[in-house]
């Protein structure tokens, strides 16, 4: 009488183990680097909205369509200025312009209790470039994260 053998052995089973571990292995790198490429575009088209906001808003300050602080730079003083929009000054009826939908947030940024506003490190028109402080209006942003991009460069300074 013969008996016919059915399932694997436990050789077979440890062969198919170290084989999807080995897969595993090979694969998380992969997703951790499409993940950071998917969180640094995001983060240049975050930057490049807002800071396309603050042109437009200084470009309608030049216009006199926003009325100019006396000894204003033109920015806005704070980044809920674009979203919250501000009066047309050129207007029979007072609209308001608006120059962003929504702030976006730094998505490098871990602290999700903070505001979008919040989010970003602020530079005033007045700050040196090398070492950009915030201060009587909003004249760029940039990310407080400490880590570097895939390009080599660190994210504080794109």
């Amino acid at each position: 009488m013969k008996r016919c053998a059915r399932g694997f052995t436990l050789i077979e089973l440890v062969v198919t183990l170290a084989i999807v571990a080995v897969l595993a292995s090979v694969a998380v790198p992969l997703v951790e680097l499409n993940v950071q490429r998917a969180k640094e575009h995001e983060l240049r088209t975050a930057l490049r909205q807002i800071r396309g906001a603050l042109d437009a808003h200084k470009r309608a300050t030049d216009e006199g369509r926003v009325v100019a602080r006396t000894g204003g730079s033109g920015y806005p003083r704070s980044l809920s200025e674009l979203v919250d929009g501000v009066s047309d000054a050129k207007s029979p009826t007072s609209a308001r312009i608006y120059f962003l939908r929504r702030l976006p947030r730094d998505p490098f940024n871990p602290d999700r209790s903070l505001s979008a506003a919040a989010s970003w490190g602020l530079r005033a028109y007045s700050s040196p470039p090398d070492s950009p402080a915030a201060g009587e209006d909003v004249y760029d942003v940039f990310s407080r994260s400490d880590r570097t991009g895939l390009n080599g460069q660190p994210y504080r300074e794109w």
